[in-house]
């Protein structure tokens, strides 16, 4: 037993290691830009609140850099569609998507920052 939560332990540091412990100096400044940006309609996008959405809807098949996977490649999603093509596509499925993977303002938030996907 103690082998095992040793193991246990030591895979964790590792992976947390591995995938943590970024020391930008530019940390301050990368996060004061991934609030909000402008689009071409001249709102703003809630990019950290978009990717959180995104994270937890839509990863799992599109994958967590918007490459595809079970879902199709998102990476240039707004070359194709509007954003209002896309909030459709949420609420409505499309294809094997299945209808609601977000919900009431999420929809619109994570529509619009897909739709700047170009």
């Amino acid at each position: 037993m103690k082998k095992w939560l040793l193991a246990m332990l030591f895979g964790t540091v590792l992976v947390l290691g591995a995938c943590g412990g970024n020391d930008d100096k530019d940390a301050s400044k990368e996060s004061a830009d991934k609030g909000e940006t402008q689009t071409e309609e001249g709102g703003s996008v809630d990019t950290a609140g978009a990717e959180k959405i995104y994270e937890s809807n839509c990863a799992s098949c599109h994958g967590a850099d918007l490459s595809g996977g079970n879902g199709p490649d998102l990476t240039k999603v707004g070359s194709d569609y509007s954003a209002e093509e896309i909030a459709d596509i949420i609420n409505n499925g499309k294809g094997s998507m299945p209808a609601g993977m977000a919900t009431g303002d999420d929809v619109q938030v994570l529509a619009d920052w897909l739709a700047e996907k170009k």
